[in-house]
């Protein structure tokens, strides 16, 4: 097990002072986090990257699958970093055109593929073929320790004397795993993901709304047990030690970030969205504070829902972003804009950012870790 990162240069003027800033607004009610693939890293499970190489050499995949996915990477050449989800996408986005032709009657129904044809049929399975590789490279041992002291340190009180009992907090989550739940569930915290029952469950989106709830968890993206089934576009959990003819033909319900909101006008996809639109929003007289861990602003979408938010909010709307990068990108964009930069706070790599605020770093500031979040949370100094 590697040794802590040492959190003495947190300690140290001028970064001590937004160390406190981050303690003040992780103790207000109105809390919220974005995890991003980051997150999961500590656990054992794979970044973008490493996910992409993990699927490309999955030896399940059957020889059209891969003339596919050989045939989609060619789309990418001069991309910066393409990976799974840029392929998913754009495999997607074949489907429904084949599709649409299909039902239209269309005379060529097929796509072009590096000088093959496909239908829509094909591309689906090739499609399902990669989710299911996904799945393999996700569904793997993983060490939930340290997501379980997050929990611990998010749901109970920062400091003595200042109490978060029965304080909803809401996760909005990228990622495909379950350790945000399976966290949730160890340190016995009352939660909603959408879903009624056990082990196996159902889609019944009242579990949101349901007294008694401590934590919600919006799976934005899908999650690798859930199952959609040919006269139900509901998921249901199923583990995989469950077998059946009938579960057969289930569809693994993960959609990468470019194609999933065009099936926002489908559940549960329009359900969570709704939900995560709500969190972004704070009713009058209340504050919502959203910290963002492990994503680094690459879904255009997730950021134009932020950035309406940020705008649409009168001021009661915050971001706290941690970041491996410094100011660049979406972050950079927010921070020099005098509209929105009063409610951005920036803890970079090499910076701390927020307002007027500029702080510089000579070295690394480890702040941007999960791991280091999870103990600044917890009240490690």
């Amino acid at each position: 097990m590697p040794m802590p990162d040492d959190l003495s240069p947190l300690k140290a003027k001028p970064f001590d002072e937004a160390v406190r800033k981050l303690e003040e607004l992780m103790t207000q009610s109105g809390r919220a986090f974005l995890f991003g693939a980051g997150c999961s890293k500590c656990a054992g499970l794979p970044l973008t990257a490493e996910l992409t190489s993990k699927v490309l050499a999955n030896t399940s995949l059957d020889d059209n699958t891969k003339e596919i996915l050989t045939a989609l990477q060619t789309h990418f050449i001069g991309a910066t970093d393409p990976n799974i989800e840029d392929y998913l996408s754009e495999l997607v986005d074949f489907i429904a055109i084949a599709e649409r032709r299909r039902v239209r009657g269309a005379t060529k129904k097929e796509m072009d593929l590096a000088g093959r044809h496909y239908d829509a049929r094909a591309l689906s399975a090739a499609a399902e073929q990669i989710k299911s590789a996904i799945a393999d490279a996700i569904d793997q041992p993983v060490s939930i320790e340290t997501h379980w002291n997050f929990i611990k340190a998010v749901h109970r009180p920062v400091r003595p004397g200042k109490s978060l009992d029965n304080q909803r907090v809401d996760y909005l989550v990228l990622n495909y795993d379950t350790l945000i739940e399976d966290a949730l569930a160890l340190e016995k915290v009352p939660f909603a993901d959408g879903l009624e029952g056990g082990v196996t469950a159902w889609w019944n989106a009242e579990t949101f709304s349901r007294d008694g709830v401590i934590a919600r968890v919006l799976k934005l993206h899908g999650s690798i047990n859930w199952l959609e089934f040919p006269e139900d576009l509901l998921p249901r959990r199923v583990p995989k030690t469950i077998n059946g003819t009938a579960l057969s033909s289930g569809r693994i319900v993960i959609w990468p970030a470019a194609t999933k909101y065009r099936e926002t006008q489908r559940n549960p996809y329009a359900q969570l969205a709704s939900h995560a639109r709500q969190v972004l929003r704070p009713a009058n007289g209340s504050q919502r504070v959203l910290a963002v861990c492990g994503y680094r602003f690459g879904d255009s979408h997730i950021n134009i829902e932020l950035d309406r938010a940020l705008r649409e909010s009168a001021g009661r709307f915050t971001i706290v972003a941690f970041s491996d990068a410094n100011l660049e990108g979406t972050l950079k964009q927010w921070h020099e804009d005098k509209a929105v930069r009063e409610q951005v706070l920036i803890y970079g790599r090499r910076g701390f950012w927020h307002a007027d605020t500029a702080e510089v770093s000579s070295t690394d500031l480890p702040w941007w870790k999960f791991e280091n979040i999870t103990r600044l949370l917890g009240g490690e100094r």
